[in-house]
């Protein structure tokens, strides 16, 4: 076991992963920016080194800054969180080249499936159906039009080495594709210095569903259900859930199934989540993300099992705790995103409590959320025995959480959850574009 440990985050994550730390034994050490000197993260580590100033360009993202940091207050491994550094290939292998363990998978695992064609190829070697769309990247219009000779419309094209809805273009007209391939390129090379991109068929109003992974990298690959992440805005997510109401039995065998076998043959390690799009009784490849998710909590309560404290497990000793034998799936579990829509100092903070309940935040009465990082400042989670009871348990604690000296998105949730479609459990991606903001004029 590891004694010491760098987090090279900020905010919820970071508090996650410390806490996991402390119950494991585990010293910590937290990084911070001039700006987030008072955060949560940095009272609760057991030291605090800063990085840099505000702007993230100039501290969270500066490898040589967390390296450093990491060696010089004698940590042995290196947590990167969620975000900024956590799926950077050349980072996991600077953080390896300097002697410190990484926490997540082997940096040509995470090169492999951050290169979104390569990561589709690897999916389908593996058995698991791909959106049909193109083998290989797109250098050109010429190409771009042959591809549309066998690829029905609309279309949409994506960046080979990026997510998050940027170097994406949704195509619906033969005639647009020039335009758009270009603004694809040119944000694809801004965002990822990277501007290859790809076509595939674009499916209207999927489910987005993705199953968690944790593997230890010597051929043990446990399952913890899926997740439906469909309520989004924007390719960011709001809400997410486990079970997912749209994924049958026999659907959820074969995405398992075809999962299990590429996390073995690839010797992953640690945790990660395999995505997919779902349409009617049809589920295609996604992308793979070679780290912790954000939505992590939904399948720990699910599952009953604590997935920080299994991948630093499975990264630091290449041995975890869990096996698919003893791990039983069960109830219902749900997250609601609470994020900032201003920055501002916390003037009153009450947070929801009971059974089933979990807030997970870097909040506290009196602390200030800067306007220079990601706008989420909690997660409201619960569980309980049935999707109805859970969402009658979100019901009641989005209405006990108080949240004042900041605007945040809280009302919002209130509407979706008491939202009859979904309610329902029978929605997609463009749930909030049709139910929510072509009900408020567009807002």
């Amino acid at each position: 076991m590891i004694k010491k440990l760098l987090i090279a985050n900020r905010g919820e994550i970071a508090v996650r992963v410390i806490r996991a730390c402390k119950e494991m034994g585990i010293e910590t050490v937290a990084v911070y920016s001039s700006a987030d000197k008072e955060s949560l993260h940095v009272k609760m580590a057991d030291s605090a080194v800063c990085v840099g100033p505000p702007a993230a360009s100039r501290s969270y993202l500066v490898k040589e800054n967390l390296i450093q940091a990491a060696l010089k207050t004698g940590c042995e491994a290196l947590h990167p969180g969620v975000g900024f550094l956590s799926e950077s290939a050349d980072f996991a292998r600077a953080v390896t080249e300097s002697g410190l363990i990484f926490i997540g998978p082997h940096y040509d695992v995470i090169a492999l499936l951050g290169d979104k064609v390569k990561a589709r190829k690897t999916a389908k070697h593996f058995g698991l159906p791909i959106t049909p769309g193109t083998e290989n990247a797109v250098s050109g219009v010429q190409e771009a039009l042959k591809a549309l000779e066998t690829l029905p419309l609309p279309v949409i094209i994506k960046a080979a080495g990026g997510g998050g809805g940027k170097g994406m273009r949704i195509v619906r007209h033969k005639n647009e594709i020039a335009e758009n391939l270009e603004i694809a390129i040119r944000e694809a090379e801004a965002n990822f210095a990277d501007g290859r991109v790809f076509i595939e068929r674009y499916i209207e109003n999927p489910r987005h569903v993705e199953l968690q992974i944790l593997s230890d990298g010597n051929g043990k690959v446990v399952v913890l259900g899926e997740r439906d992440c469909s309520v989004q805005r924007n390719h960011q997510k709001l809400i997410e859930e486990s079970p997912s109401p749209a994924v049958s039995d026999d659907m959820r065998f074969v995405m398992k199934e075809g999962a299990l076998a590429m996390f073995r043959e690839l010797k992953y390690q640690g945790a990660g989540t395999i995505e997919f799009l779902v349409e009617n009784d049809q589920f295609y490849f996604m992308e793979v993300n070679a780290r912790v998710q954000v939505e992590h909590p939904v399948s720990e309560f699910v599952s009953n099992t604590d997935i920080i404290r299994e991948q630093i497990l499975a990264c630091t000793s290449g041995k975890m705790d869990i096996d698919s034998e003893n791990i039983t799936l069960s109830g219902a579990a749900i997250e609601c995103r609470i994020n900032a829509l201003s920055p501002g100092k916390i003037t009153r903070l009450e947070t929801p409590g009971g059974p089933g309940v979990r807030f997970d935040s870097f909040l506290y009465n009196g602390c200030f959320v800067p306007p220079y990082y990601d706008s989420m400042v909690a997660k409201l989670i619960v569980y309980s025995a049935t999707r109805d009871r859970a969402i009658a348990r979100m019901k009641r604690a989005l209405d006990e959480l108080c949240i004042e000296g900041i605007k945040t998105n809280r009302e919002e949730q209130i509407s979706i959850i008491n939202h009859p479609v979904f309610r329902s459990g029978k929605f997609g991606t463009s749930f909030i574009k049709d139910e929510i903001e072509s009900k408020n004029g567009g807002q």
